[in-house]
């Protein structure tokens, strides 16, 4: 009997129920009757941790999904190590990942996500199991709903203070150039007079004057 192992394979031959080698990508003759064989998928390969209720340092509960790229170095350990190793990898990012959260004040989280990525804790806890772990990095982070109407009021807040305080600038800088227009015409009347020359030179347009004026 014949098997082919492809290149992003490994195969793992037990003759009476031992192990007896890792057949390498290529066509293989093994005894059907005394032998089983157990593939294992090489290729790089991601991990989904649906979204985990996590108390920040400062108290507060956050709710955060997780992604974990990982693929398979070693396909003994890998299968003989434990009966389900995906399981045991996603245990080690959940923990990992309250860690982290644990660790860290919810503002902290917010503004800087890479603080929950913790590859290297995951890989050390899956290392024996022939895992290599490349990559854990937050997916999503979810705040729950009064913490949300909180944060949307906070950043309104901020808006409706940022849009007053420029047009308390702009009114003042036009109080600012009319208190200097009115200081300039009282130190030199006769602008005043130019002025009025040159509006009443545009067609259309009327001019009352003050008898009090007249010089």
């Amino acid at each position: 009997m014949h098997v082919t192992v492809m290149d992003w394979e490994r195969t793992l031959l037990y003759r009476d129920g031992k192990l007896d080698k890792v057949l390498e990508p290529g066509r293989h003759r093994f005894d059907q009757r005394r032998s089983t064989l157990v593939k294992v998928d090489m290729r790089p390969r991601r991990l989904q941790v649906g979204g985990q209720e996590l108390l920040t340092r400062d108290g507060l509960s956050l709710r955060a999904s997780f992604v974990a790229a990982w693929s398979v170095t070693d396909p003994v350990a890998f299968t003989i190590g434990a009966q389900y190793p995906e399981n045991v990898l996603y245990s080690a990012v959940q923990d990992v990942a309250r860690d982290k959260v644990a660790a860290h004040t919810l503002d902290d989280l917010i503004a800087d996500r890479d603080l929950l990525s913790g590859a290297d804790e995951v890989a050390s806890a899956v290392a024996e199991l022939g895992m290599a772990v490349t990559s854990v990095r937050a997916r999503d982070l979810m705040l729950p709903g009064e913490l949300r109407k909180a944060a949307l009021e906070t950043v309104l807040a901020k808006e409706r203070g940022r849009a007053d305080l420029e047009r308390a600038r702009a009114e003042a800088a036009a109080l600012r150039s009319l208190a200097n227009t009115a200081r300039l015409l009282e130190e030199n009347p006769t602008l005043l007079r130019l002025r009025t020359l040159q509006v009443a030179s545009t067609p259309g347009t009327q001019v009352v004057l003050d008898p009090r004026d007249r010089a």
